[in-house]
C-alpha cells in the first residue's frame, strides 16, 4: 500500500508538471517555434476528454494533481509510521515471549544490561532501519516515475543525467561503508556500557561504602568516551555524504541544462519541465543513498535482535502437556544425579519430602541445597533419575500448573520500585488488598505496613531500598503466600531476620503445617527445630538426620 501510494503520488505530480507544457510553450518566443512532441501529446490527451488547454484548465489540472499527490503522500506516511511502530512492538513482544519461555540455564548466561539494551535501543534501531528501507523503496519508485516522464521530453539528456548521478553515488559510497562500521561499533560499545552500568548499580552500595565507586566511574567513563568517538565517526560520515551530494548534483543539473539548451536546441518550456524532473530525479538518487546509509547503519540492530530471539527460542523450555499435579502424599527423589559441567552436585540421591509437613535441608554453602530446589521447581532437569509428585514423574507433569502451586522465597530478595501492595500481589487482578493483608499477617509484617503513612500504597524504593533487609524478606514471604500455594519453598529466607521475627515466622510455619508442604533451606536452628524432617546435604549425598514425625508416631 505504501509503495503503491507513493508511486501514484509521483505519477500525479509528474502529470501535473507535463500539463504545464502547453501553457509554457506560449511564453516569450516559444509560440513561434514548433511545439514539442510531449506538448502535442498533452494537448491531444486533454482534447480526448473534452478539455481545451486553456490557462484555467491547465492550472486546475495542476491544482487537482498536486492535491491528489498530497493526499496519497499523507496516507503513505501514516501507514509507514504505523508499520514502523508495529515493527518495534512486534520485535519487543517476540523478544519478551522468547526470553520468558527460555530455560533457566539461559538466564544464568545473560547480563541484565544486554537484555535491557536489546529491548530498548536495538528494537528502536531496528524500527528505524525498517523506516529507512520503506522510504528507500518509495524513493526508488518515485525516481522511476520521474525518469520515465523525463525520457519522453529528452531521453538523451535523461540518460546523461542518470549516468552521471550513478557515478556520483558510487564515488560517495565510501561514506556509507564508514557509517556502517561506525554504527556497528557504536552498538557494541553501547551494549557493553549498559551491561557495566547495570552491574555497577547492583553493587553500588558496597562500592560507596568502601569508597571504591571511582573504579566503576573510571570504567564507565572509558566506555562512554569510546562510544562518543564511534558516534562522531558515524556523524562525520553522514554529514560528509550530505555536504558533498548537493554541489555534485547541482553541477550535474547545470550540465544537463546546458546540453539540452545548446546541444539539442530544446524549447524553453521543455527545458524548464525537464530541468525540474531531472532535479527531482537526482535529488531522489541522493536521498536513496542517504536512506541506504541510514538503513545499513541500523539494520545490524534488527539482525542482532533476530539472532537473540532465535537463540532464546532454541533454549525454550518446551514444557510437556502433562497431567496437573495434586501433591497429596509426597515429593520423592529417585536416584537423582545432577552435574554442572564436569562437577557432580548430586549423585544417585533418593529421599522423600512428605506432603503437609515441614522439611529442612541443611548443609554447607555449595553443597547442592538450592540445586535440589531448582530441580523441584523444574528450573533444572536431572541428568539421571527422576523426581516424583505423588505417583506422577515430574517429566509427565504440567510444569506451569505445578509452578502455580509453588510459593518461592529466594535468598536474595528483590522488590520492585512500586507500592507494598504491588510487591505482594505482583499486579495479579485476581488478588485483592484483603488477600495482601492476610499474606502479610502470615509473614509477620502487617503491623509495620499498617503504621506506614500511606499503608499498602507506600513506595518501597529501588530494589526495596527504603526498607530494612528483614522487612524486604518478610514482604517476599508474603508474596509467596498470597496466592495460597500448595508448596512453600524458603531458600535461606530467614537469614536476614532478627531472632524475634524469625521465631514469629517459625510459629506461622507451624500453623501452616498440614495446610501446605514447606521446604526450608536454612543454617538457622529455629527453622530446623520446627521441621518434621531434616536432611543434611553434602558431597553429592542427602542424609536423613532427624524425623520428628516418625519419633512422634513411635512415642
Amino acid at each position: 500500500m505504501v509503495v503503491g501510494s507513493l508511486f501514484f503520488a509521483s505519477l500525479f505530480e509528474a502529470f501535473g508538471l507535463t500539463a504545464l507544457l502547453p501553457l509554457l510553450a506560449r511564453v516569450g518566443d516559444e509560440a513561434a517555434r514548433a511545439p514539442s512532441a510531449l506538448s502535442r501529446f498533452v494537448e491531444r490527451a486533454l482534447g480526448t476528454i473534452g478539455l481545451t488547454p486553456s490557462v484555467g484548465v491547465i492550472l486546475a489540472i495542476v491544482v487537482i494533481t498536486v492535491s491528489l499527490k498530497c493526499v496519497l503522500m499523507m496516507f503513505a506516511n501514516k501507514q509507514v509510521g504505523y508499520t514502523v511502530a508495529h515493527v518495534a512492538t512486534d520485535l519487543r513482544l517476540s523478544f519478551i515471549r522468547s526470553l520468558l519461555s527460555a530455560r533457566w540455564e539461559y538466564y544464568l548466561r545473560q547480563p541484565v544490561g544486554a537484555l535491557a539494551n536489546s529491548l530498548s535501543n536495538e528494537a528502536g534501531a531496528a524500527a528505524s532501519a525498517y523506516l529507512s528501507a520503506a522510504t528507500l523503496i518509495s524513493l526508488v519508485a518515485q525516481t522511476t516515475v520521474y525518469s520515465v516522464i523525463a525520457m519522453f521530453i529528452s531521453w538523451q539528456a535523461t540518460l546523461v543525467a542518470l549516468s552521471a548521478g550513478t557515478v556520483c553515488v558510487y564515488l560517495l559510497n565510501r561514506f556509507v561503508r564508514v557509517s556502517r562500521r561506525a554504527a556497528t561499533k557504536e552498538r557494541r560499545l553501547l551494549r557493553s556500557l549498559l551491561v557495566q552500568l547495570a552491574d555497577s548499580m547492583q553493587s553500588l552500595k558496597p562500592l560507596k561504602a568502601m569508597a571504591r565507586e571511582n573504579l566503576a566511574n573510571a570504567m564507565l567513563q572509558a566506555d562512554t568516551k569510546r562510544l562518543n568517538r564511534a558516534a562522531q565517526r558515524d556523524l562525520v560520515a553522514r554529514e560528509s555524504l550530505r555536504a558533498l551530494q548537493e554541489p555534485m548534483l547541482t553541477i550535474l543539473v547545470a550540465i544537463g541544462l546546458y546540453v539540452a539548451l545548446v546541444k539539442f536546441q530544446m524549447s524553453f518550456a521543455s527545458v524548464m519541465v525537464l530541468a525540474f524532473l531531472l532535479m527531482r530525479v537526482l535529488m531522489f538518487l541522493g536521498r536513496v543513498q542517504r536512506e541506504y546509509q541510514d538503513m545499513v547503519a541500523s539494520a545490524g540492530a534488527y539482525w542482532m535482535m533476530v539472532a537473540e530471539i532465535e537463540a532464546m527460542q532454541k533454549e525454550s523450555e518446551n514444557p510437556p502437556a502433562g497431567a496437573a499435579p495434586v501433591l497429596q502424599r509426597a515429593i520423592r527423589f529417585d536416584n537423582v544425579s545432577f552435574q554442572y559441567k564436569d562437577r557432580w552436585i548430586l549423585r544417585n540421591v533418593s529421599f522423600t519430602i512428605p506432603a503437609g509437613g515441614i522439611t529442612a535441608l541443611a548443609g554447607a554453602s555449595g553443597a547442592g541445597k538450592t540445586t535440589m530446589v531448582d530441580l523441584i521447581t523444574v528450573l533444572l532437569r536431572p541428568q539421571e533419575g527422576e523426581i516424583w509428585i505423588d505417583d506422577l514423574p515430574l517429566q509427565r507433569v504440567d510444569w506451569r500448573a505445578w509452578r502455580r502451586m509453588i510459593g518461592y522465597v529466594p535468598q536474595d530478595t528483590l522488590l520492585l520500585h512500586d507500592t507494598v501492595a504491588h510487591n505482594v500481589t505482583l499486579g495479579d487482578p485476581e488478588l485483592t488488598e484483603a488477600d495482601a493483608e492476610e499474606a502479610m499477617r502470615a509473614a509477620g509484617i502487617w503491623d509495620f505496613v499498617a503504621d506506614l503513612p500511606e499503608g499498602l500504597k507506600t513506595i518501597v524504593g529501588e530494589r526495596g531500598g527504603k526498607l530494612s533487609g528483614g522487612q524486604r524478606q518478610r514482604i517476599a514471604i508474603a508474596r509467596a503466600l498470597v496466592h495460597k500455594p500448595r508448596l512453600l519453598i524458603l531458600d535461606e529466607a530467614t537469614n536476614a531476620l532478627d531472632a524475634e521475627t524469625e521465631a514469629a515466622i517459625c510459629r506461622t510455619l507451624e500453623k501452616l503445617r498440614g495446610e501446605l508442604t514447606i521446604i526450608a533451606i536454612s543454617h538457622q536452628s529455629p527453622l530446623v527445630d520446627v521441621a518434621d524432617r531434616v536432611y543434611r546435604v553434602g558431597d553429592g549425598a542427602v542424609e536423613l538426620v532427624a524425623d520428628r514425625a516418625l519419633q512422634t508416631t513411635s512415642a
